[in-house]
């Protein structure tokens, strides 16, 4: 969903338009993938690539940067471990992923490597109950964990 110019009304879509931040020289811009949804992870992987090409060489339409439901922040290229990432309006919520690191974790008898990937979810309070958010950041958690349940 999206709240209304004056952000008094939610907006309720039947569809998942998602934005993926890009670092230009001239500024940040937030292409729009249209009905990720519907589409498989390797048409995603295309698209993303065939955006961020088309915004480093200043050949994005309007349309390209319309219409998003929900954006992707990474700070993959640079150093950080989390950031906060601001919502994009009239969306509510973004997701801000930082750079991956092996960290050692307590297993309970030792610590023993594990790959990290540190999750920052800002979310518009008047939308979304932070219960909720905290969930889908689990269960994202859990399917980055099994890549195969992205298959699914």
């Amino acid at each position: 969903g999206s709240l209304d110019s004056s952000g008094a009304q939610l907006i309720l879509k039947n569809y998942f338009n998602i934005g993926i931040a890009v670092d230009t020289p001239r500024g940040l811009v937030v292409p729009v993938i249209k009905h990720a949804d519907c589409k498989s992870i390797s048409d995603i992987a295309l698209e993303i690539s065939e955006l961020a090409d088309k915004a480093q060489h200043k050949k994005l339409k309007n349309t390209d940067l319309e219409g998003g439901c929900f954006t992707l922040s990474s700070l993959g290229h640079l150093s950080g471990t989390a950031f906060t990432p601001i919502i994009n309006e009239p969306e509510v919520a973004i997701l801000g992923v930082s750079p991956a690191q092996v960290k050692p974790v307590y297993d309970g008898q030792a610590f023993q490597p594990q790959l990290m990937l540190p999750l920052s979810l800002s979310y518009d309070h008047r939308v979304i109950d932070g219960v909720l958010a905290a969930k889908f950041t689990q269960h994202l958690t859990a399917v980055l964990k099994d890549a195969r349940k992205m298959l699914l």
